[in-house]
């Protein structure tokens, strides 16, 4: 029964069951203030909802991994085209974080979302769509520009000036997707270096005048307060690190006993990984962590397995994106790497970073699927 219904990714559902599990124990632990604040201490309310978000999105991954994946890349161009202007909608019209326009609200049902979380899966299905059907690109380095680095050029002007980390990330994904599918080195170098310039330049401008940039005093006093380790200043690293130091190497202080919940702003999202040593210990976490590098190790695999040149860099390219931004996460929460407003994949709460991860993770199970196949029709032959 299994078998029909997952395929060959029972392995994978396993680790989505299993992040399923510690999101919804994490969530309802860490959203006390959220519930005190906005629900009379209903905490159930986001237990229930973060369920439901979850079996929606374990729903999507199900029903994507049935879809044959050359169909992404049929209509990446059409997706991409798509989404550029509704970022450029959401930067100048979008709801307001803060200082930052991420969000747009759907109209009639009360649901926003971030147009931030599909345009990294576009990219990336883009990007490897284009190294298929131009991969003389790969080695001219004009036809390199234009093909792949200009479209990630361009997606990324519209996600910085409200979430620079995300623009980043994407931008990175994108240039180790090109590295793994054969850039010659000779263009990542000239690559390196014109990013090299305008970082220099970039960063210049946010230290000497941040005014001049969109959010640049706020980039600037994270940079500020992580290279200084002010406690006045990193309100949000300081915590976390209480969170992580408070926590046992094998116990913690158990399911729902965090402190640090109540002085954390974001420890149902950005900060979840704190809460999870705080309450679960060390070992737990690093089990997590164990599972975020299986998924890379599976991505391996698959990317090695695949005969289909788009399968298989989309495959590894969105494992990828997934373990990078899971590592981000947890570097921040460690006070490893300055503040960066990036959710922990699968775990966090929020409905569009699980979706549109589960369309990933659907992905990634389709290609899967089909290798699997394609063994079994040689060995039946």
């Amino acid at each position: 029964m299994l078998q029909k219904h997952l395929g060959a990714n029972r392995g994978l559902w396993v680790m989505l069951i299993f992040f399923g599990m510690i999101s919804l124990l994490l969530v309802y632990s860490s959203v006390m203030t959220l519930a005190y604040r906005f629900h009379q201490g209903n905490t159930e309310f986001y237990l229930l909802k973060h369920a439901a978000i979850l079996l929606f999105g374990l729903t999507i991954g199900y029903t994507i991994q049935k879809v044959k994946y050359v169909f992404w890349g049929r209509i990446s161009v059409f997706l991409y085209i798509f989404i550029l202007p509704l970022l450029a909608f959401t930067l100048f019209n979008g709801i307001s974080v803060g200082e930052a326009s991420r969000w747009l609200e759907i109209p009639g049902i009360n649901l926003s979302f971030q147009p931030s979380d599909p345009a990294k899966l576009i990219l990336i299905l883009f990007t490897c769509r284009n190294i298929v059907k131009y991969p003389e690109a790969l080695h001219d380095f004009k036809k390199f520009m234009l093909r792949f680095i200009l479209p990630a050029v361009l997606m990324c002007l519209f996600i910085f000036p409200a979430n620079l980390s995300t623009a980043i990330l994407i931008f990175l994904n994108t240039i180790l997707i090109l590295w793994i599918s054969g850039a010659s080195i000779k263009n990542l170098f000239y690559l390196f270096l014109i990013l090299t310039v305008i970082g220099i330049v970039f960063f210049t401008l946010i230290w000497f005048v941040p005014e001049f940039v969109p959010r640049g005093k706020t980039w600037k006093s994270r940079i500020e307060n992580f290279s200084n380790e002010k406690s006045s200043g990193n309100y949000q690293a300081e915590q976390a690190k209480i969170a992580i130091a408070s926590g046992g190497l094998v116990f913690g202080k158990g399911p729902g006993n965090s402190i640090q919940r109540a002085f954390l702003p974001q420890a149902s999202s950005d900060f979840i990984f704190a809460i999870m040593v705080e309450e679960y210990g060390v070992l737990i976490s690093i089990l997590v962590l164990f599972f975020y590098l299986i998924l890379l190790y599976k991505g391996i695999q698959i990317y090695r397995s695949c005969e289909h040149p788009f399968g298989a860099t989309v495959a590894l390219g969105l494992v990828i994106s997934i373990v990078v931004q899971a590592l981000v996460n947890m570097m921040v929460a460690v006070n490893l790497i300055p503040v960066t407003g990036q959710p922990l994949p699968l775990i966090s709460m929020g409905g569009t970073s699980i979706w549109f991860t589960m369309v990933a993770m659907g992905i990634i199970m389709s290609i899967n699927n089909k290798i699997h196949q394609k063994k079994e029709s040689e060995i039946s032959e």
